[in-house]
Formats: structure tokens, C-alpha cells, sequence
């Protein structure tokens, strides 16, 4: 009979420690989901252009990272989070191109400190009609400007989320500010 209970104590000592190895794994994965929830929705949003969709793909990515473990492997946090909701965003692309919502865009500059209210509004126009020039980009523009300049991921970052070569990601990004320099002079010269 001894025999049994010692065996029974093994078994239930293992299921123990299996329970505590579930509980730290869900604590690290609800840490990691904390930390870069915001960040991931931001690739999302880059990509969709809208809120509800990449709240969707958001937490799509979240939920094949939980079911796959992949995410315990990971080398790069931030870079593979950014690969994973970029592909899951690609998958959600056909819905997002029926309600674009660019008003959620947030650009890195920052104005209105120590300006007149003329001097914002004119500020607050001009980052309107920016939001508006890098939306109306061709898509293979677009997406690496808002990654690296929007969201200020490396060159390197970008390369790895969108799978493109890192000197196209600079040519693009170098082409897209070029073209957003040309048709924001040229708006400005219409309207003078």
C-alpha cells in the first residue's frame, strides 16, 4: 500500500508543479500582451487604417500566439510581435479598404506648445492635409513610411515585418517622403 500512496504523491507533486509552470506562463504572456498591446496596434492601424479591424487583427495575433507558444521563442519581442499582427492585418486588408478611418493616424511631430491659436490652427491643418497625402500613397509606399516614421521602427524592424529587403524598406521610405515633400508644395502652391 506504500507503494501507492508514494506514487500517488509523485503524481500529484508533478501535476503541481505543472499547474505553477501554466500560471507563470499566462502571467509572462499577460505581461507581454500589457506591454505591447499598444504597440501592435499601432503596426495594425498603419497597415488598416482602421480602428475596429486592427483592434480585431490585434487581438487575433494575440490569441495564435497564446494557442502556438511561439512567442516563448521568440528572439526580438518587438519585432516579431510587429510580424506577427502585420501578417495577421494582411489577412483582414479586403474588409478595412470598405471604411478607412485616418483620423486615428498619429504623427510623430508634435506642435501647439508656445504657438498662437492661428499659429495652431494652421499647425493642426497642416498635419490634416499630411494625414491625408500619406493615406492617398500607393500602398507599397505607405506602409513602410508608417512603420518607420509613425510608429519609429528601425529600417531592420521594418525589413523583418513586412519580409522585404531592409534597402528597399529605405528606398521606399526615401521615395514616399520625397512624394509627400511634392504634393504637399504643390497643395501649398495651389492655394496661394
Amino acid at each position: 500500500m506504500g507503494v501507492r500512496v508514494d506514487a500517488l504523491a509523485g503524481y500529484v507533486d508533478e501535476r503541481a508543479d505543472a499547474l505553477d509552470e501554466g500560471a507563470r506562463r499566462d502571467e509572462r504572456f499577460e505581461e507581454m500582451v500589457a506591454r505591447q498591446a499598444r504597440f501592435m496596434f499601432q503596426v495594425a492601424f498603419g497597415l488598416l487604417r482602421n480602428r475596429q479591424d486592427a483592434e480585431d487583427a490585434v487581438q487575433e495575433a494575440f490569441l495564435k500566439l497564446y494557442r502556438t507558444d511561439g512567442w516563448q521563442r521568440m528572439e526580438n519581442e518587438k519585432g516579431f510581435l510587429a510580424r506577427t499582427v502585420w501578417r495577421v492585418a494582411l489577412d483582414h486588408l479586403p474588409r478595412a479598404a470598405d471604411h478607412l478611418d485616418v483620423s486615428e493616424i498619429q504623427l510623430t511631430a508634435t506642435g501647439g506648445a508656445g504657438l498662437s491659436p492661428e499659429e495652431r490652427a494652421m499647425s493642426e491643418d497642416e498635419r490634416s492635409t499630411l494625414r491625408r497625402l500619406i493615406d492617398g500613397l500607393p500602398e507599397e509606399l505607405r506602409q513602410p513610411l508608417v512603420l518607420s516614421s509613425i510608429e519609429e521602427m528601425t529600417s531592420g524592424e521594418v525589413s523583418e515585418v513586412m519580409g522585404i529587403p531592409e534597402g528597399t524598406v529605405r528606398t521606399r521610405v526615401m521615395r514616399a517622403r520625397a512624394e509627400l515633400r511634392r504634393r504637399f508644395t504643390a497643395m501649398k502652391e495651389v492655394r496661394r
